[in-house]
């Protein structure tokens, strides 16, 4: 069965989204949407039922400027700071170019065409609460295996998959990409593309409810391409935890490691930090709070 494990108001409040941080914070209060329209009222704020149940449940959002002095009284009545629902509505386009952040663009090139052919591929049906990718570097300097345990949690009612797309290096051939499904999933439909690019359902064999989390496991084996020099996440939505672990072979170390962050697929990667091997020939990068482009860890081959 789906886990009922819900996140902390604190943390969803700081997190989001919005009908998720809104939810948290009606059910702390233990009010129900009739005693919430009750207390707007009293404030002299009139709104349907149905559009308090739409906000909860991610049906619909607030606009910013038309429905703020509702959402400020909503803070009001739920006892929250001033702004603590309003800025989870903000729109990161408003802000100046220094602050602005861009997911990855997925209507061009081949992956937007893999996209294409699976219906709602693109849908933002869950949000990432965890995501640990560890990456196996084989003695011949190729990635050998792609491990994969993710946490996302149902925006709405009814999601029961999630997309994922794959990457391989240069060389790759896509058609001998295999996806395994490990613990509590099993795969959907697979497209793949010349440029070694594939796109996979997974599919829960549950349907969850808005806030249910699922915890899933899979695999990828890609034994084609050239030596892997970096591995490297993309970012479409806000993830709350993401950690890579990459882990090398004793017959093939490299050197030189540092990760990087780009501000999407094809712009130039900015050096960020220099890493060394831990005495078990392996690097990390844990982050969080991102809400687009891609960090990554890279080396080099002596």
């Amino acid at each position: 069965m789906p886990e009922r494990t819900l996140p902390t108001l604190d943390v969803v409040l700081a997190t989001g989204p919005f009908d998720a941080a809104l939810r948290a914070a009606v059910r702390s209060r233990g009010l129900t949407l009739d005693r919430l329209r009750a207390h707007l009222a009293r404030r002299g704020v009139t709104i349907a039922l149905s559009t308090l149940s739409d906000w909860q449940h991610g049906k619909r959002r607030p606009a910013v400027a038309g429905s703020l002095r509702t959402v400020n009284a909503l803070e009001d009545v739920l006892g929250l700071p001033p702004r603590t629902l309003s800025r989870l509505l903000a729109d990161p386009a408003a802000k100046g170019p220094a602050h602005r952040r861009r997911g990855l663009d997925e209507r061009s090139g081949d992956l937007a065409d893999l996209l294409d052919r699976i219906p709602g591929a693109r849908a933002a049906r869950s949000d990432m609460v965890s995501d640990h990718q560890m990456y196996s570097i084989g003695p011949n300097r190729r990635l050998a295996t792609l491990s994969s345990r993710k946490v996302v949690r149902a925006r709405y009612d009814g999601v029961d998959r999630h997309v994922v797309r794959y990457f391989g290096d240069p060389g790759c051939d896509a058609d001998r990409v295999e996806l395994r499904p490990v613990r509590n999933c099993s795969l959907g439909q697979v497209v793949r593309g010349r440029s070694g690019i594939v796109v996979a359902e997974i599919l829960f064999g549950e349907t969850l409810t808005a806030g249910d989390t699922w915890m899933f496991e899979l695999e990828i084996i890609d034994p084609v391409g050239k030596p892997t020099t970096h591995c490297a996440h993309g970012f479409r939505a806000r993830d709350q935890q993401y950690l890579m672990e990459v882990r090398f072979d004793p017959a093939a170390l490299p050197v030189d490691c540092h990760t990087f962050a780009q501000t999407d697929l094809y712009e130039r990667r900015q050096r960020t930090n220099d890493l060394a091997l831990n005495r078990h020939h392996a690097l990390h990068l844990m982050t969080g709070g991102l809400d687009g482009g891609l960090v990554g860890i890279a080396w080099r081959w002596t």
